[in-house]
């Protein structure tokens, strides 16, 4: 169901009464006939009619209340953005609503319209991996209505963005690993409508050509989940199937790089020694786990910090939403530990 997909216009032409009639009968208002009240409210269920939120936030003063729409509550790096979205929410005197999609979209957008229905005055999201679509977010947007997306960057116009230099990180932990002495690199990448997984893919291939080595799709597989369960199956796969077996492997995410360490022990091969690793977003359990795990860390709470602070001033109309060109991008940091480090 799309959003706001009908209006009292709509209701007042299929009945054939004036939309202040409407108006009044949604309302209960005295002098309106129970019969009309009836109709109308029978026609505002078939058509799907709700108030438009936008415009009642836009009448009514703010709720000093702001949502936040993200995949996965358990995923480390998201955990530390929220830590940066409260600490300037609260600094600033707004609640937080959170909600999780777990990648869904249908949750998505049941999320956003809940939201829109409890007059938030604005939104901070972090995209499904299932929504390739994004007119339920365009449509917001054309109506002036606050939102700022993190981490997951649609390309629609318009979009507030902020966002970490994935193309420098990918770059960075490849080139890592060549110096290393690693030849045959997999990256085991990220599903691929994400721009964060094609940046990362970019940023891949470009170290390796700028090291005179070549590209081999066949080096190139993505792990759409991004379990250690789905990378160790893969992994495993990689390393008895591909004519070349790899020496190194550089994730997408920490729990690929994980999956692709355990598969390596499983076939008896000693890291970094024979194969070097590295992930990406630095979860907590890198410096766990034995090697510890090299990691392109992301900052995640900086990142949720600078996303509620642009959201909280085009709210309170102190950003102008028009004056920005492109999403604010972010540094990443190579943190190199033992998986692959050799030389």
């Amino acid at each position: 169901m799309k959003i706001g997909q009908a209006t009292i216009k709509d209701i007042a032409i299929e009945l054939n009464v004036s939309a202040s009639t409407v108006s009044r009968a949604l309302k209960n208002y005295p002098g309106i006939s129970d019969e009309t009240k009836r109709k109308v409210k029978e026609v505002a269920e078939k058509l799907h009619y709700r108030p438009n939120a936008i415009a009642l936030s836009l009448r009514k003063s703010r709720s000093f209340t702001i949502g936040v729409i993200i995949p996965e509550v358990v995923h480390f790096f998201f955990s530390t953005v929220i830590s940066g979205i409260e600490g300037v929410a609260f600094s600033r005197g707004y609640n937080v609503i959170l909600t999780q999609t777990n990648e869904k979209l249908a949750r998505e957008i049941s999320s956003i319209e809940t939201m829109l229905d409890n007059q938030i005055d604005g939104i901070l999201v972090s995209f499904s991996k299932e929504t390739t679509d994004f007119e339920h977010f365009s449509k917001l947007i054309n109506q002036g209505y606050p939102i700022v997306f993190f981490d997951r960057v649609p390309e629609i116009p318009n979009a507030i963005s902020v966002m970490v230099d994935d193309y420098k990180g990918a770059y960075t932990a490849t080139n890592h690993l060549i110096t290393q002495g690693f030849r045959n690199i997999v990256h085991l990448a990220g599903p691929k409508n994400l721009k964060i997984s094609q940046e990362r893919i970019r940023g891949y291939q470009d170290a390796l050509i700028e090291n005179g080595m070549k590209i081999d799709p066949d080096y190139i597989v993505e792990c759409s989940i991004g379990t250690d369960s789905e990378s160790q199956k893969i992994t495993s796969k990689i390393l008895k199937s591909l004519p070349v077996r790899p020496d190194a492997f550089f994730a997408s995410n920490d729990m690929a790089a994980v999956g692709a360490m355990l598969a390596c022990k499983a076939e008896g091969l000693r890291i970094p020694e024979e194969v070097g690793i590295v992930g990406f977003s630095n979860w907590q359990f890198c410096t766990m786990i034995d090697p510890s795990l090299s990691s392109v860390s992301q900052p995640g709470s900086k990142m949720g910090a600078k996303a509620t602070d642009m959201l909280l001033d085009m709210i309170e109309k102190k950003l102008d939403p028009n004056t920005i060109t492109g999403p604010v991008v972010l540094e990443t940091e190579l943190l190199i530990r033992k998986s692959s480090v050799r030389l």
